[in-house]
């Protein structure tokens, strides 16, 4: 059984038992968070799609951790003009693991 799951404006196809990192959540660790913005649910027989969410449809998951995802530089320039600009950047996530799907 798998659901696609809508969350910080991206999507994701989760099964039970998968560790997914999404957006930063306001959560502790050990907490549990539900995902009630489920667009399609599917196991072996029958696949529910949503328009565009399924009614009463939800994920359930358990924080794993908070953490910073891999530092990026952004680096501005501008030809000829003795302009740069270098500064870096790290994503904040929420690494969750999916313990139920209620459809």
């Amino acid at each position: 059984m798998y659901a696609i799951i809508k969350t910080g404006g991206k999507q994701y196809k989760v099964s039970e038992g998968d560790a997914i990192s999404v957006e930063k959540l306001e959560a502790a660790e050990g907490e549990t968070v539900i995902f009630d913005q489920v667009l399609v649910c599917a196991d072996d027989s029958q696949v529910k799609i949503g328009r565009p969410l399924l009614e009463g449809a939800s994920v359930k998951a358990k924080v794993l951790e908070q953490g910073k995802g891999e530092k990026i530089l952004v680096f501005k320039y501008k030809a000829k003009s003795n302009y740069r600009r270098r500064q870096g950047h790290r994503q904040p996530f929420t690494k969750v693991e999916i313990e139920k799907i209620d459809a």
